[in-house]
């Protein structure tokens, strides 16, 4: 990714996911470590519970079909959502006009709901049920059915990066802006727990049957969670907006090492450290809290332990994972983390998200700063989100302030001083 990284404003963020109905309730959440959304779920034809975050029926509208022949949950979460951000879609629509905004949204579940149900009606009656079709569970879907409750009209792009997919799909919506392609663009992810997802991460041995613990020498691997969460970035500040957060600086890289395992020397996240803080125009230093990736299981945690160590030295920001309260929501993630680390600098730092887990340091590992309960970080400016995926995608994101070092913001058609 190119170092040069003209800064786009993020609104407030619309989500839900089993640790909270919306912002406030998520960052609550965070900040108390409240693991109480984690819930047992039973396999698809097993007989073990696991820990899971699904999202409580009561926080989900009445089912609407949308794009598509039927009702599903992608289609209730992503609607939840949207809600909460209409007011910015709206100004956006009305400043910029329809074929002005985009949509880029990350999934890796996409319409499995549908296809299931539509192959066993094959095998059962030999015709697939009327209304059924094959993009439905296509990577692009959740972004067409994004468009299509505004009736938006600009590029319509669907990411699918695995667990980075979210926090790809900002990085896409930045660069349409950057390019002159869209004045603004709505953008995050959305997953579901479906059979698929769950069975697949379960034959890799990934899933634990405890509450993850990331960091952990006990740690076993994930547990799963549903989600989604959604911007709006936009060129100029939208005045809807009451706290500007601008998204300042980003990297990717790809380290190609495995199909399912990172680069075990963490250089694949380094590398997109590096850049995401060469993009912003900061030093190491400058960072007041980072989101961990931190999944919890043996490989991905010792690779981002080390990473954490190269770009950062002895003098790691707090930090934590919020994993062990949502699950870990796939193609979600990336947004979802993004959203509250744009909730703690508009909070100010006044609370940072916990850590959880047992407090058994493994002794193979870096030593990280983890934020417990009380962890504060006033006078905080920026924040770093890190997703590191399957097949070595790796997306570093800092948000800020709207004073991080670059001339842009201070024009005058940004509504900002001319002057830092």
């Amino acid at each position: 990714m190119s170092s040069v990284f003209e800064p786009v404003f993020l609104s407030p963020p619309g989500l839900l996911c089993c640790a909270g109905e919306n912002g406030e309730g998520f960052y609550n959440s965070a900040i108390r470590g409240d693991r109480g959304g984690i819930r047992p779920l039973t396999l698809p034809g097993g007989s073990a519970a696991f820990p899971t975050g699904l999202v409580p029926e009561r926080w989900l509208p009445p089912a609407s079909a949308g794009v598509g022949y039927g009702p599903s949950r992608m289609c209730s979460l992503i609607a939840a959502a949207l809600e909460q951000i209409r007011k910015f879609v709206e100004e956006a629509v009305n400043r910029w006009g329809q074929g002005r905004i985009g949509v880029c949204v990350g999934s890796c579940d996409n319409g499995s709901e549908w296809s299931l149900a539509a192959h066993r009606a094959y095998f059962k009656d030999g015709a697939f049920p009327s209304g059924y079709e094959l993009r439905f569970q296509g990577a692009a879907w959740p972004a067409e059915h994004t468009a299509h409750i505004f009736g938006l009209e600009g590029p319509v792009l669907g990411i699918a990066t695995a667990c980075a997919s979210g926090a790809g799909a900002v990085i896409k919506a930045a660069e349409l802006i950057q390019a002159g392609i869209c004045d603004a663009v709505i953008a995050g992810g959305v997953d579901i727990v479906s059979e698929t997802v769950f069975l697949g991460f379960n034959s890799l041995e990934a899933v634990s049957a405890s509450l993850c613990n990331p960091f952990s020498k006990n740690r076993k691997g994930i547990n799963l969670g549903e989600g989604a969460a959604f911007f709006v970035l936009s060129r100029e500040p939208l005045r809807a907006d009451e706290g500007r957060i601008v998204l300042c600086g980003a990297g990717e890289s790809a380290d190609a090492f495995h199909l399912t395992a990172p680069r075990p020397d963490g250089s694949g996240a380094i590398r997109a450290m590096e850049l995401a803080l060469s993009a912003a125009g900061l030093a190491a230093a400058d960072i007041g809290y980072i989101n961990l990736h931190g999944t919890g299981t043996v490989q991905n945690d010792a690779m981002e332990a080390l990473a954490l160590a190269g770009v950062f030295g002895k003098e790691i920001p707090p930090v934590s994972s919020t994993k062990p309260i949502t699950g870990h929501t796939l193609g979600a993630s990336g947004a979802l983390e993004l959203a509250l680390c744009r909730l703690v600098l508009q909070n100010g730092g006044k609370a940072l998200p916990v850590h959880c887990w047992d407090g058994i340091r493994d002794e193979a590992l870096p030593a990280l700063n983890f934020a417990v309960p009380g962890s504060a970080a006033p006078g905080i400016r920026f924040c770093m989100s890190n997703s590191f995926a399957f097949g070595g995608c790796n997306n570093s994101l800092i948000i800020g302030l709207p004073d991080c070092p670059h001339e842009l913001l201070r024009r005058p058609e940004a509504g900002l001083p001319a002057e830092a």
